[in-house]
């Protein structure tokens, strides 16, 4: 058998690649599929502060060009199950599914044809982010938990309007550029992901780190930290075995609740 390494010996670079290696050969994928990840989804977003009523769209890349599964118009994030999504065009007509989707989901089809790196796109206005975006201010990432969306998150200071033209599409993902993120001023927060956990592990994060920017300005003045250990906190919390695991954690906790026992498996 070959003997424990000394690891007292060993550099953090070494560590951080010994850790990485191994979580990636021992974590993988939920298993979930697509429409089980987005309904998840919905119901993670609503147990952690993103509900606004019908506000709100979350929208995922099916793999087809131009093709992706939304959530019906009428439907609030608790009530969204697999079987109640709809799959749309990027003009929004309705390829499969009852109902129609919301019209300011035009937007996401701008940012899908600016970001073929992006498959799924949330939008909300998550009320601490949007308290934050009513005092024009931009997120500011100073505390370890939030380092996955260190000097990722791009800021828009003036308000769009309704996003259901093509004007605002391409304002939103020309201001979005090649960010995860995007905080909107007087509306609320964008992510774009590279997967749905992705995008819902940012979601969730950029909402807590509103919340502790509003808690931490209304005591004193927010430190920035060390750029360098910034960023080096965002590469190792943003990694996809991590994003796995966290949403994997989620959606356990989410579906503890009995009001979500019907996310996977019924329709509204």
């Amino acid at each position: 058998m070959k003997p424990a390494q000394n690891t007292f010996e060993l550099n953090k670079a070494t560590l951080v690649s010994q850790s990485t290696s191994r979580m990636d050969s021992h974590f993988k994928d939920s298993g979930y599929s697509l429409r089980q990840k987005l309904a998840l989804t919905c119901r993670i977003l609503y147990d952690n502060g993103h509900d606004s009523g019908l506000a709100g769209q979350i929208t995922g890349r099916t793999g087809t060009p131009g093709q992706f599964l939304t959530q019906r118009l009428g439907l609030g994030f608790d009530e969204i199950s697999e079987d109640n999504l709809l799959l749309v065009d990027e003009d929004l007509n309705v390829q499969d599914g009852d109902g129609m989707p919301n019209p300011a989901n035009r937007f996401h089809s701008w940012v899908y044809r600016a970001r073929p790196d992006v498959n799924c796109i949330i939008h909300t206005h998550a009320v601490h982010a949007a308290a934050l975006g009513m005092l024009e201010q931009p997120l500011q990432v100073s505390h370890m938990d939030n380092c996955v969306l260190y000097d990722d998150v791009a800021f828009v200071a003036q308000w769009p309007g309704v996003p259901v033209g093509n004007e605002e599409g391409e304002f939103i993902a020309a201001a979005l550029g090649s960010k995860h993120a995007l905080m909107l001023s007087h509306h609320g927060l964008l992510i774009a992901g590279d997967t749905v956990e992705q995008a819902c592990v940012l979601a969730i994060a950029f909402e807590r780190a509103a919340r502790m920017q509003l808690l931490a300005s209304a005591a004193g003045t927010i430190k920035p930290i060390d750029p360098a250990l910034g960023a080096e906190a965002h590469d190792w919390i943003l990694r996809p075995t991590r994003n796995f695991v966290a949403f994997g954690y989620y959606a356990r906790r989410s579906l503890k609740n009995p009001c979500n026992s019907d996310c996977l498996r019924s329709s509204v």
